[in-house]
């Protein structure tokens, strides 16, 4: 069981800890200070189900939906496009952004927008439910490495919106919110481009 758990938690904590869209997102909001500790809890949710979806045996199943994974991609780029586009505007703006912002967006929106860059990354799937869920289900314990997975998941994403927020009233320069949303929406548009280009894709 430890030795299982211990595989799900080192597996998953590598394959989350590399900035991607969710990561970027996740310390956007952190950052702003918009509903932080509600994306990041739907972030991991959304990993806890995933992986253990893929540890039930769902992930052969997902693998083999070409269009619905097709459909993902190209809804996905055009979602984290748009994110990119928003975030280079304001890195961009004469009147940058600055902690708590002027336009404090409602949690139904961040909630739409957390599940949009969960669940629209096919890579998302390909991460949790396949590869985690096909090396979770051969596991001498695969509840223990389920458990450890999750445990990675919920501390990776809480650490970062809890990093962010420490952070968010020490950066109160406007260079320093230019250069925040600048590296954000290259991140959110190289991601984009990856997932348009198909080289995100098995």
């Amino acid at each position: 069981m430890w030795l299982s758990w211990l595989n799900g938690l080192l597996i998953c904590a590598g394959l989350i800890v590399a900035i991607g869209a969710q990561n970027a997102f996740v310390l956007q909001q952190g950052l702003r200070r918009q509903h932080a500790w509600l994306v990041a809890s739907v972030c991991a949710l959304c990993d806890w189900l995933l992986v253990g979806l893929g540890v039930l045996g769902l992930g052969a199943l997902i693998a083999q939906q070409d269009t619905l994974m097709e459909i993902a991609r190209w809804a996905g780029a055009g979602f984290l496009a748009w994110q990119a586009w928003l975030a280079l505007r304001r890195a961009f703006a004469r009147h940058s952004l600055t902690v708590g912002g002027r336009h404090q967006a409602s949690w139904r929106g961040a909630l739409a927008a957390t599940l949009a860059v969960t669940l629209l990354n096919p890579q998302v799937y390909l991460e949790t439910v396949v590869l985690l869920g096909a090396i979770g289900a051969v596991q001498p314990s695969p509840l223990g490495f389920f458990v450890g997975a999750a445990m990675a998941s919920f501390g990776w994403f809480f650490g970062l919106a809890a990093a962010a927020g420490w952070l968010a009233p020490r950066l109160a320069s406007p260079r320093v919110w230019r250069a925040i949303d600048l590296g954000i929406g290259l991140i959110l548009a190289w991601v984009a481009w990856r997932l348009a280009s198909g080289a995100m894709m098995p």
